[in-house]
């Protein structure tokens, strides 16, 4: 069957959501269990819409129908999306940074081929069968059941054995019988995780039923599932990994302003942050919130008022494993000869150093072997010491 881009992007900011990590070894008591979640916004967030670079008049004149007012400043040189409220408390309290002017090392501008990039963390797409964040998972020995509340399984978690799946990704919760088939394979489960959360997705059902499927559903679901997330996330024997996914960004027309179409999916973004840092409770010191996206966006609107494909975009990092708010960039300028194809912001930093350096945080591993045998010795920077917490 043939999938078109508008079917494969369809349905505006609709979030999922993924757990993983289950059953880990025990930790020693002097150590601390520390939580990873990844935020995947696809279709391209434009980092620019995001995270605005300030005074640039070449910047403004590109963008004269889509341009972000009343911006909030974070320091000399970037503001901040007003309307991202939740990430700017995280920044007023020192647990949210950003990084610049970085993308994975793509540059064709396929979402097809971005996001299996995105979520791979390879540099031809479809070669790799695993995800970034399983790889490492499983070199933390994190191999042990987890939850995903999507079908199928995220690339991105793929090489830890034992990962399943329930939550459909289009949004439609499953059948009766069919959560009647999962309840009786685990009947004998001794993970109490497991069937707490098949009577979260019965109880669902039921409301969805009771409610009737409507506009607002993806939304709901949003706030429930970030909110469940965080429950779990929090528990001394839960997963300690969470992956979203955010639809939507791929405004090739009536992108708008501060109140235009890319903004409802940044501020679902928000949402999620918004409900982790309140529902982790203590647990959120302990916790980094990161965000990946397959490329950025064109620096000039196009006569749709939206943005095509580019390449350099922002990625967007909260929690207690911050090591303080900053926006980390070696920004490489806006003038047309500073831009990527005579078009594209610029990359300056590969994403995956950021990738590898989070994970090298959270998982207590040696950077330098999740940049042997996660990214197969690709030549990534060290940010650890830079970014995040020990």
């Amino acid at each position: 069957m043939k999938i078109s881009r508008r079917d494969f992007l369809k349905g505006s900011a609709a979030t999922t959501m993924f757990l993983a990590g289950f059953n880990f070894p025990v930790l020693a008591s002097s150590s601390r269990k520390k939580n990873l979640v990844v935020i995947m916004l696809r279709g391209g967030m434009d980092g620019l819409c995001a995270v605005p670079v300030i005074g640039d008049k070449n910047f403004e004149k590109r963008r004269k129908n889509i341009l972000i007012e009343n911006t909030i400043k974070l320091d000399s040189d970037f503001a901040l999306h007003p309307k991202l409220k939740t990430f700017h408390s995280c920044w007023q309290e020192n647990t949210g940074a950003i990084v610049h002017a970085t993308s994975i090392p793509y540059t064709a501008r396929s979402h097809f081929e971005g996001q299996n990039l995105m979520e791979s963390g390879g540099r031809t797409p479809y070669k790799e069968k695993t995800g970034w964040v399983g790889r490492t998972m499983k070199l933390a020995k994190l191999q042990g059941e987890g939850l995903a509340l999507s079908l199928p399984m995220p690339l991105l978690l793929r090489g830890v054995p034992k990962n399943n799946n329930y939550f459909p990704s289009d949004g439609k919760l499953p059948r009766e019988d069919t959560l009647n088939l999962l309840k009786s394979i685990y009947a004998d489960s001794s993970e109490e995780e497991l069937m707490d959360m098949m009577n979260y997705i019965k109880k669902r059902k039921n409301e969805e039923m009771m409610a009737g499927y409507s506009s607002n559903w993806d939304k709901r679901k949003n706030n429930n599932l970030s909110k469940q997330a965080a429950a779990y996330l929090r528990k001394p024997n839960g997963p300690r990994v969470a992956v979203f996914e955010v639809n939507g960004f791929d405004t090739h027309a009536a992108q708008g302003g501060v109140n235009g179409t890319h903004t409802k999916c940044l501020v679902e973004m928000d949402d999620i942050i918004k409900n982790l840092k309140v529902e982790l409770k203590e647990s959120y010191k302990d916790t980094l919130i990161l965000t990946v996206t397959e490329f950025g966006r064109t620096i000039k609107q196009n006569g749709g008022n939206g943005t095509e494909h580019g390449y350099g975009t922002a990625i967007f990092m909260a929690g207690g494993l911050i090591k303080k708010s900053q926006v980390h960039t070696d920004w490489p300028g806006l003038k047309k000869k500073e831009l990527f194809d005579g078009r594209d912001l610029n990359v300056t930093l590969d994403a995956r150093s950021v990738y590898a350096s989070a994970m090298s945080s959270v998982f207590d591993i040696d950077f330098n072997r999740i940049q042997k045998e996660v990214f197969w010795g690709e030549k990534l920077d060290n940010l650890s010491d830079k970014l995040f917490k020990a």
